[in-house]
């Protein structure tokens, strides 16, 4: 046989409910894989120094590598790919799959986060804004294109993650103390990437059910830390582990139009900038008030463990 041959790589082990693992990560040749469903308001690295603990503990191995394929942002539900020893190596793999994801789309309405994590900035007429717009405009977004990543991104820039340098001259900037170099029109365009849509369908919309936002003024925030109600994605708060650092707003009051659409897409797909482009196709704003990732690769929802099943298993 030639030398050069290459060696089949173990498939990770990919856990389920009932499981039970053994002692010793040796007995996992190609790592293993968990598929949690990310708690809402809980960051990817909260997750992950979760269950890294954990696994450490169980497998009583200090330097036991755990990582993920993917951030979800904090506002963000559904899976996050676990991967644990071996595993690890093949990370940025699993993380170039395609991508499935429900997002909660609500219009009149922007933020600097274009989501939840920041108020509400501006506010617009919504008066096109119909289920049969929104069901016409869905189709220009099907295919290749640029799309220009969120001022609140974990793009690095300059090996500056975007958002932290955003947000710290955000932040500066609530205070009165913006930076002399703070331009959010500048932050905005940091950088664009080449996406993939392939899929998109929407699955319900609400017509507007508040008054008209012409003169209203925008929502007071929800304190950071406080408590926020229901996760709008549908899933359980787990407030244990929600992170203090999260800011919520409530716009709920407003009774903006609402949509909720199904995309399938290539890595690298921001669907806040998705909302904020189906915003200004059909002439108004628009930002996230929910964002379920439902699909990663072969990986589905529905195989998903919840975070204190996944604890339970190490």
């Amino acid at each position: 046989m030639d030398g050069s041959a290459v060696q089949s790589v173990p498939e990770p082990f990919v856990p389920g409910p009932g499981d039970v693992f053994s002692r010793d990560i040796a007995d996992y040749p190609g790592g293993i894989v968990l598929v949690v469903d990310k708690p809402y308001r809980w960051t990817s690295a909260d997750v992950i120094r979760k269950l890294k603990y954990a696994a450490i503990r169980h497998f009583s191995k200090k330097n036991l590598k755990v990582g993920h394929a993917g951030t979800l942002d904090p506002l963000a539900t559904g899976i996050l790919l676990v991967c644990i020893g071996p595993a690890t190596r093949r990370a940025e793999e699993f993380q170039s799959h395609d991508k499935e994801y429900v997002a909660g789309v609500a219009f009149g309405a922007t933020t600097p986060s274009y989501d939840l994590e920041k108020e509400i900035d501006r506010l617009f007429s919504y008066d096109g804004v119909t289920e049969e717009a929104v069901r016409q405009a869905l189709p220009s977004f099907l295919g290749e294109q640029e799309q220009v990543a969120p001022l609140f991104s974990a793009k690095s820039v300059d090996g500056v993650r975007a958002y932290e340098l955003a947000r710290k001259m955000y932040r500066a900037a609530l205070r009165g103390e913006p930076a002399a170099d703070f331009d959010a029109a500048a932050l905005e365009t940091l950088r664009t990437a080449r996406i993939r849509i392939s899929e998109i369908e929407l699955l319900g919309f609400t017509p507007a059910a508040g008054p008209h936002p012409s003169g209203i003024a925008a929502p007071a925030a929800a304190a950071e830390g406080g408590a926020v109600g229901a996760d709008p994605a549908g899933g359980s708060l787990s407030s244990g582990g929600a992170s203090s650092r999260i800011h919520v707003t409530d716009n709920s009051a407003l009774g903006l139009p609402r949509a909720e659409i199904r995309i399938a897409c290539s890595k690298g797909t921001y669907i806040r900038a998705f909302a904020r482009d189906l915003g200004e196709a059909l002439g108004t704003g628009a930002h996230l008030d929910a964002l379920r990732r439902t699909r990663s690769g072969a990986f589905r929802i529905e195989n998903a463990l919840s975070l204190s099943a996944a604890l339970s298993l190490l």
